[in-house]
């Protein structure tokens, strides 16, 4: 019933815009500037890309 080994080890790649990246900017920039708040910008920002990294690196999640 589940999914063997193999049809799991399908390779993604992970393609981030630039788009995604300018609304990555506005989100902390609003955080820190906005509601003067830098240190949770900051906070917010490495979480962002934490969690990309980790798609990136474990693409199989189901």
């Amino acid at each position: 019933m589940g999914k063997t080994e193999k049809e799991h080890s399908k390779a993604y790649s992970l393609r981030i815009t630039q788009n995604a990246l300018q609304n990555i900017k506005e989100i902390t920039g609003y955080i820190a500037y906005i509601n003067h708040q830098p240190n949770n910008a900051i906070k917010v920002g490495d979480k962002i890309f934490k969690t990309i990294d980790r798609i990136h690196m474990n693409p199989c999640i189901s």
